[in-house]
């Protein structure tokens, strides 16, 4: 899926843009997180992009048959509300509840389960939801872990006023900012579901992701940025034939 395209239930059914290898991992670290983690009478946080959507589907699937019961969900993007609504999740807010689990996909996930996320739109929501409580289990394909974050670009929300300057501030850091644009005869910027603009930030290397993630926070106009440091309790991720394996950092 390309970046800020939204996700639906019909086209992660579907598969939809994913090779056919990928789409199977997916749906497999998917169903490993969800059977593995997730729990009758929970509050669980729902991630954003086709990973997480897998996910959606199969605590839709479980509620249904009855294997779960209980269950009610916290979205972190329009795009999974609608799904969550389609597969019979009831929802709540963080006004009502706080998630005991978080499941969610990642872009980028390093030895210490730090992440990058974002790249598909959502990451200001994502990381308020998962920072809210309980614990951040990741599902990914494969070919999210990396020995270092920073192989792609790092997503930062930033507030549509003033944005020019606040790319130039990020560019001060070392990276490349590119403000994220939607295609089509007239390229316009991508907007967010809370209304912001994505500079999505190319940095040579990224070794010490904490000390990034303050630098960028500490920029006025940038809200949050895509890097998700000691958030993370377990990583499950799927390898097509190696199979799946969970890695899990202990408390």
């Amino acid at each position: 899926m390309e970046a800020g395209v939204p996700v639906t239930s019909a086209s992660v059914a579907s598969g939809d843009g994913l090779p056919g290898a990928v789409e199977e991992s997916k749906r497999a670290a998917a169903r490993e997180g969800v059977d593995g983690y997730v729990r009758s009478g929970m509050v669980v946080g729902l991630g954003s992009g086709t990973t997480a959507a897998f996910a959606v589907l199969r605590i839709g699937e479980l509620l249904r048959s009855g294997e779960l019961r209980d269950v009610r969900g916290i979205p972190t993007s329009e795009a999974t509300a609608r799904m969550a609504r389609e597969a019979g999740i009831p929802l709540v807010g963080l006004d009502d509840a706080r998630p005991d689990l978080t499941i969610d996909g990642a872009d980028e996930i390093n030895p210490s389960l730090d992440l990058i996320k974002g790249r598909g739109g959502a990451l200001l929501r994502e990381k308020i939801v998962a920072a809210s409580g309980g614990e951040l289990v990741v599902i990914a394909d494969g070919s999210k872990m990396v020995d270092a974050l920073g192989e792609g670009p790092l997503p930062v929300e930033v507030d549509r006023f003033g944005y020019e300057v606040t790319l130039n501030t990020l560019a001060s850091l070392g990276c490349e900012p590119e403000l994220r644009l939607l295609p089509g005869e007239e390229p316009h910027p991508f907007v967010t579901d809370g209304g912001h603009y994505t500079a999505d930030c190319l940095f040579p290397s990224i070794p010490d992701p904490a000390a990034l993630e303050a630098e960028i926070r500490s920029i006025p106009g940038a809200l949050e940025c895509g890097l998700f440091v000691g958030l993370t309790r377990a990583a499950v991720v799927a390898r097509g034939e190696a199979g799946v394996r969970v890695k899990v950092i202990e408390a």
